[in-house]
């Protein structure tokens, strides 16, 4: 018979799940809300959004347990990871593992009640975010690579409140996509020094001094892709007035960055949630007016 699970070790799977760190689910979550919205006409089905956003915490957390597990050699040496709980020796390697298949095989538990093609998708979907963590090892791609898994979300919420995927899923995707590539390269200024120690490849190292500039081009390259959306979803003015509201959080990313300061390129990488919600806030109520 097993042990009962002592607060510290309890507190310690928590820290590997990153529910103390709720940011990861909330940028995951909101490209997915997004989807369900259009999707759903501003009426998305009750328990398909019950059911996506549940996917989204469960997948957010074994995305981060795997990661971990991949990454359990390289954190130590990093700064801001070595404390992490397989890092710092408080969780065992295939402990995490159980953990992530346990996660997966509930989240598939709950994709059991949707249609057909979802379930279908979630096989590829759960393969990306199994991957994902390994590709710093063989790209400077890697933050391109989390968008493909992050932005999964939304061929599923599509699939899953109409039964098909249309081609405004797959730009709501691609834009999904880019702005992961834009919030993991923030991510990534902050580690860049510590990878370039330990061999740690991101496109924060690839973009080097041009940083600035590309996820600026990045940023404006997004936005044209939702203002196309919210043109063939015949959107209004809210809509529009969100994204404008996004894209003065994108400029203020911006000027948080100007020095490259770590905590500055920290603070602008949380500050894309609200980007998020921008967008968010301009579609839900668009919807709402009508």
């Amino acid at each position: 018979m097993m042990p009962p699970l002592s607060a510290a070790r309890f507190d310690a799977y928590w820290r590997l799940m990153r529910f103390d760190k709720p940011i990861g689910i909330l940028l995951l979550l909101w490209p997915g809300l997004w989807a369900l919205w259009i999707a759903g006409q501003g009426h998305p089905t009750p328990s398909v959004v019950l059911v996506i956003a549940l996917g989204t915490v469960l997948m957010r957390a074994a995305g981060c347990v795997i990661n971990d597990y991949a990454d359990r050699d390289f954190d130590p040496h990093v700064e801001r990871t070595k404390l992490r709980p397989i890092a710092a020796g408080e969780i065992a390697p295939r402990s995490a593992l159980w953990l992530f298949v346990a996660l997966c095989l509930v989240a598939f538990v709950l994709v059991l009640t949707m249609n057909w093609l979802t379930i279908a998708l979630s096989v590829p979907g759960a393969l990306l975010a199994a991957s994902y963590p390994f590709m710093k090892r063989y790209t400077h791609w890697p933050q391109a690579y989390l968008g493909l898994a992050f932005g999964w979300a939304v061929p599923m919420s599509f699939a899953a409140e109409t039964g098909g995927i249309p081609f405004i899923a797959w730009e709501i995707y691609a834009a999904t996509i880019l702005w992961a590539l834009i919030y993991d390269t923030l991510y990534a200024m902050v580690d860049r020094d510590d990878d370039l120690k330990i061999g740690v490849k991101s496109t924060a190292i690839l973009f080097g001094r041009h940083d600035r500039l590309i996820l600026a081009l990045l940023q404006a390259l997004m936005l044209a892709i939702l203002g196309a959306v919210g043109r063939q979803a015949d959107l209004g003015g809210a809509y529009y007035a969100g994204l404008a509201v996004a894209a003065g959080l994108a400029g203020y990313q911006q000027g948080l960055i100007r020095e490259r300061g770590k905590p500055e390129c920290f603070r602008a990488f949380l500050n894309n949630n609200w980007f998020g919600l921008a967008v968010f806030a301009g579609l839900a109520l668009d919807y709402a007016l009508r």
